[in-house]
């Protein structure tokens, strides 16, 4: 798997309903969503509230919806409907598509819906005399619940670090394949359900939502399963090799751990989403889950999307609710465009590459992309080195752990172009078999995983797939990129980039020819592409996502927090006068 990582794109999965005479029950798989409407969190001050309040609001937020969304759409938001004429009314606007993604079709007289712009627009993530009460915030306990790759794990370990730099105790809780990945990094661990090669498999296989035989589908639900029940140990039970208390104070999450929002109103701690692709409806781009036409539909999108994931998911996530959590089951259809929106949100990619939309409100925060340094430790192979100082910089052609239909056939599109083009390459083998080739070639360096931010950097241009994390190691390398997306969020990455004008159309990897592949590598040497590679990069440089993420969780938490919960410290952090530590730590954030 690729040091950088394949972003969430890769390995979140939705099982939704293929037509209007299979029941929703029929499909039931691993959502990337903000999965069920909860209880959102008052950030201006902490307090229990009641079921009754809960369904109060939730009430009011599906008149709204109903009243701002055009027919049929808005009768998704209608109690009185059976989920299966939903399902109908869904399958008649929306059709997943080979790629995993969800193609939309609203009539010609939809028109977008009014939007106020934010006063906040898109700058900064936070401005410093902002921090001033959070400079005095005394250590918490914070649960980082994480569900994804390697790559979609690796920010919020970067993240998890800064935090107990300033006096946090974190815990990150994610896959058990991961473990010592976390612990060599220094944090506490605790492991989650769901083993994220199942995912990768089973997303690469099915191409995104759709299952390819009814008898993958209870795997699916184990998975999901496993991951659910696991949320609530991960955030209150002691640490499984130490035995030493732990209990949350707050939560970080990513989408993909579904339950998160929900164990958080159990708990009742404030919950903060950071993700590496938007979940925030806005009408400037559509939902990268999507595929619509009309920009009219652009805000649309998400709701369907959405909408069409929680009609897929609900039975698990309320028996979770009501086995588990003890509370009321939720009836109703939201996620991220009701509830939700009351949950700070920070993405973590570049404003310079996506600028935060004008109708995303002072809750949601675009911070940079967050990056951990992993090319200081890192010693190359000798022969590698010298390999790359023997010639002119190289381009790199990888897509980590995506398995390639026809290796031998995509290896000698690979080995032709750059051939033609006069270019070195290096191929990164990775989980698809590319890179068996008949004889060596002296213009081609075969590798397996090398961590991106010490490889890139000694290239000219980049070929990838498309994850989150390794695009953003390749922007910061100032690469131009090219994009062959197999999937999920990979389409949008690559319409990004080539927007930004830093590569070229993206290569969805059913159309990866020798004369497209020979055009995009034109296209990455062009001097002007360099140009504004290096540019983007010395913005990109300029950043500091995960400082960013760190403000932006600290801004909007609220400013009265519950006494600190009488815990032991565990040994490995245990220093003398420990809490005079990580309180002057946590006075020297700025």
């Amino acid at each position: 798997m690729a040091e950088s990582g394949t972003g969430a794109g890769e390995t979140l999965v939705v099982d939704v309903p293929s037509s209007s005479s299979s029941s929703v029950s029929d499909f039931k798989g691993l959502p990337r969503s903000n999965t069920a409407p909860v209880k959102a969190y008052n950030t201006a001050r902490l307090e229990a509230s009641t079921s009754n309040s809960n369904l109060e609001r939730s009430i009011t937020e599906r008149q709204r919806l109903a009243k701002a969304l055009p027919n049929p759409l808005s009768k998704l938001f209608n109690d009185k409907i059976s989920t299966k004429k939903k399902h109908r009314m869904l399958t008649r606007i929306a059709t997943v598509k080979n790629d995993g993604t969800v193609e939309v079709e609203l009539p010609s007289s939809v028109e977008p819906p009014f939007e106020p712009r934010s006063p906040y627009g898109n700058g900064d993530v936070v401005d410093e005399e902002e921090l001033v009460d959070f400079r005095y915030m005394r250590p918490l306990q914070i649960a980082i619940l994480i569900v994804g790759t390697r790559g979609d794990v690796q920010p919020f370990v970067a993240i998890g670090k800064l935090l107990q730099h300033y006096g946090h105790r974190v815990r990150l809780a994610t896959h058990a394949n991961f473990k010592e990945f976390v612990l060599t990094a220094g944090l506490e661990f605790y492991p989650l359900g769901g083993d994220p090669k199942v995912l990768a498999e089973y997303m690469v296989k099915n191409k995104g939502f759709l299952p390819s035989a009814p008898s993958e589908i209870p795997i699916q639900r184990k998975q999901i399963k496993e991951i659910i029940y696991s949320l609530l140990p991960a955030c209150e039970d002691p640490d499984l090799d130490s035995g030493i208390a732990f209990k949350a104070e707050a939560i970080i999450a990513n989408p993909p751990a579904y339950g998160h929002t929900h164990v958080a109103e159990k708990m009742n701690i404030p919950i903060h989403i950071i993700f590496t692709m938007p979940w925030t409806p806005t009408s400037e781009f559509p939902h990268p889950l999507s595929r619509v036409k009309q920009p009219a539909a652009y805000r649309f999108s998400y709701q369907i999307v959405d909408s069409m994931i929680w009609l897929g998911i609900r039975d698990i996530i309320n028996d979770f609710r009501k086995k588990k959590l003890k509370l009321r089951p939720v009836t109703y259809l939201s996620g991220s465009q009701g509830s939700a929106s009351d949950k700070p949100h920070a993405y973590i990619w570049s404003p310079n590459l996506v600028p935060k939309p004008e109708d995303w409100g002072p809750k949601i925060d675009v911070v940079g992309f967050c990056f951990l340094d992993l090319a200081s430790n890192y010693e190359p192979p000798e022969s590698l080195v010298r390999w790359i100082e023997d010639g002119e910089k190289p381009i790199y052609i990888g897509f980590g752990s995506l398995p390639v239909q026809e290796p031998e056939q995509m290896t000698q599109i690979i080995v032709d172009a750059l051939k033609w083009t006069g270019q070195r390459g290096i191929i990164n083998k990775g989980w698809g078999g590319l890179g068996n080739l008949k004889e060596p070639k002296e213009f081609v360096y075969l590798l397996d995983n090398v961590p991106h931010d010490w490889l890139f950097l000694h290239c000219k241009a980049v070929v990838h797939h498309g994850g989150a994390g390794t695009t953003a190691a390749g922007l910061k390398a100032a690469c131009p990129t090219t994009i062959v997306p197999f999937f999920g969020d990979q389409p949008f990455w690559g319409d990004r980039v080539h927007a930004r004008g830093v590569g070229p159309p993206p290569i969805p990897v059913d159309q990866f020819t020798l004369p497209k592949l020979i055009n995009a590598i034109k296209f990455m040497l062009d001097p002007e592409v360099k140009e504004r590679a290096v540019e983007l990069a010395k913005a990109i440089e300029s950043e500091d996502g995960v400082t960013g993420a760190v403000k932006a969780f600290l801004k909007h938490l609220p400013p009265q927090l519950p006494p600190h919960p009488e815990l032991p410290i565990p040994k490995s952090r245990r220093r003398p006068h420990s809490v005079f530590h990580s309180l002057t730590h946590c006075l020297r954030f700025s």
